[in-house]
């Protein structure tokens, strides 16, 4: 039996499992030490619930599918409209070199996938979904893209496998950054007494002996990375203006959508969201010299994701998962172990070979796998450990909350397009 709900009781669900999730995650210590956002915690109990119905009694559940999508297009027209050049300047050549290998592993992460996936006679765009779409990309990412491999590709259960990948790389994030950073620590010769007992940055030392600053004075000491449910004040003219702009990313997405249907510049709509939400914003600072009101912003683009995911994985059907449990775990270890190897043998030795970047190999490993907040999680339980790492804290929030997600659009539209897929 099929029972179809309409957008107001998929979002009155929607609301009760962000509820759900939200004391799931404040009374079990297990998903809030690995960070695992409130609307993968409660929608997974929903999921299972759902499976149960269809299991015992035959139940099937169909959920409205336009505000998810309008939910998914603000989610990432905020992180468009978060984008303010001006303010990447700040990072320097430090920003650009993390963008550089980011960049880099993301194509490996997707070659590892689309391999393994093919090597056990799989789909090869199921490699994507457990490459940068699911791990780098997060579950957002996931929830676009698997909408787009399902009805596009033909992917059967790309969204409900997007976000089982994603949560797991959630949990390994969490897992191998703290190690690693250890690892590359202990290293350099280094214990936890002398890093405190040190009062200037300069102890530091590469493993060829030199010295190197732990964190250079030429960063911000501020912590400029805001968790999602932080209090931000915000007026209702402020939040108005914010609505316009999100309308104006959501039109300029569907007309562009539209104009490129069919040629060589076809994107997925949430890429022209994001887009267009990078034009919007710095043509509005940099020519009208318009102020953005960032708090909105934020606001409105969490809690669009939070709504998302909870009604994306309301939509999941478990029981399509049969038979791919096993390659796709096969898969995802795999990954873990190169996020591993990239960390140390790679982001380490090229960021500077010293403390802050170990802090940054231990950043990687959050966003490479799961997420920024995850990235911010591992850097904080080694900088609460021994010194500050102030190069860390500015640009790993920047490269994780923005350029991943460009970066990642550009090489995934490119896999796709790839003759063998």
């Amino acid at each position: 039996m099929e029972i179809v709900l309409n957008g107001y009781y998929t979002l009155i669900l929607a609301t009760l499992v962000l509820l759900l999730g939200k004391v799931l995650v404040k009374k079990i210590k297990f998903l809030s030490d690995f960070n695992i956002p409130e609307p993968v915690a409660g929608g997974l109990v929903a999921a299972a619930i759902v499976y149960s119905l269809y299991a015992f009694f035959g139940y099937t559940f169909t959920f409205q599918k336009q505000l998810q999508t309008a939910f998914m297009l603000m989610f990432f027209a905020s992180i468009g409209l978060s984008a303010d050049f001006s303010r990447l300047r700040a990072g320097g050549l430090p920003l650009l070199m993390l963008s550089v290998l980011v960049s880099i592993f993301i194509i490996i992460q997707n070659a590892v996938g689309v391999g393994s996936a093919m090597a056990m006679g799989l789909d090869p765009m199921l490699g994507l979904v457990a490459g940068s779409i699911s791990l780098t990309g997060g579950h957002g990412t996931a929830g676009a893209w698997g909408a787009t491999l399902e009805q596009t590709y033909g992917v059967a259960a790309a969204t409900t496998l997007g976000i089982a990948c994603a949560t797991y790389g959630l949990v390994a994030g969490g897992v191998i950054g703290g190690p690693v950073a250890q690892r590359l620590i202990n290293k350099m010769g280094l214990k936890a007494k002398d890093l405190k007992k040190t009062a200037a940055p300069s102890a530091a030392k590469s493993l060829d002996g030199t010295p190197n600053a732990v964190s250079s004075k030429d960063y911000a000491s501020e912590e400029i990375f805001e968790k999602a449910d932080s209090t931000r004040l915000i007026t209702a003219t402020a939040a108005i203006e914010t609505l316009a702009l999100f309308a104006a990313c959501l039109a300029f997405a569907d007309i562009m959508t539209g104009l490129v249907k069919g040629t060589w510049l076809e994107l997925p709509t949430f890429v022209w969201a994001l887009f267009g939400g990078v034009m919007i914003r710095n043509v509005l600072t940099i020519i009208f010299n318009f102020e953005m009101f960032d708090r909105a912003i934020d606001v409105f683009g969490n809690a669009a994701l939070s709504l998302f995911l909870a009604m994306a994985l309301l939509s999941l059907k478990l029981w399509e998962l049969a038979g791919l449990g096993l390659p796709i775990l096969v898969i995802l270890i795999i990954q873990t172990i190169v996020m591993i190897l990239y960390a140390i043998f790679v982001t380490f030795r090229f960021m500077g070979r010293d403390y802050d970047a170990a802090v940054l190999a231990a950043g990687h490993c959050g966003f490479g796998l799961g997420a920024t907040p995850t990235a911010i999680a591992n850097m904080q339980a080694i900088t609460d450990r021994y010194l500050p790492s102030h190069k860390a804290f500015l640009i790993v929030p920047m490269v994780g909350a923005f350029f991943v997600d460009i970066v990642n659009v550009i090489v995934l539209q490119t896999f796709t397009k790839l003759p063998f897929m």
